[in-house]
């Protein structure tokens, strides 16, 4: 972080951190925003999820895409770390791992802006205990 020398540079320090926030925590209609939730578990941090995390931000914002990105813990896909899961408006979460800067632009281009599905998809292989108890 480079030093504040003047009040111009702490009102661009002030933009830019409220900016990020503002990504991180809208809640007040989240089921009509992207929202993407990203594995900040030990595990997802060794494996590169926080600078994951910080790019989608930055370039959600760069893009005006209206989006919540938070951290979650772990997913249970350690294996596929850093795991990112993308829920958009009206759509079942789908859940990406492996996902590195060029996989969260390929995501964000492909996937959140054309609604494209892209390599990299953790299939979902399990059932609820409230599943089960129907049958």
């Amino acid at each position: 972080m480079s030093k504040v020398k003047s009040l111009a540079d702490l009102r661009k320090l002030r933009d830019e951190l409220q900016t990020k926030v503002s990504l991180r925590e809208k809640s007040d209609h989240p089921d009509k925003l992207v929202q993407v939730k990203v594995s900040m578990a030990t595990c997802g941090i060794a494996s590169g999820a926080k600078e994951v995390m910080n790019h989608m931000i930055e370039e959600m914002d760069r893009q005006a895409i209206d989006a919540i990105v938070t951290q979650t813990g772990c997913m249970g896909y350690c294996y596929a770390e850093p795991t990112i899961e993308v829920t958009l408006p009206n759509s079942a979460p789908v859940v990406f791992g492996h996902v590195d800067n060029k996989k969260a632009n390929e995501i964000i281009e492909k996937y959140i802006i054309r609604g494209e599905l892209v390599d990299g998809i953790i299939p979902v292989n399990y059932e609820t205990v409230k599943e089960n108890k129907n049958e």
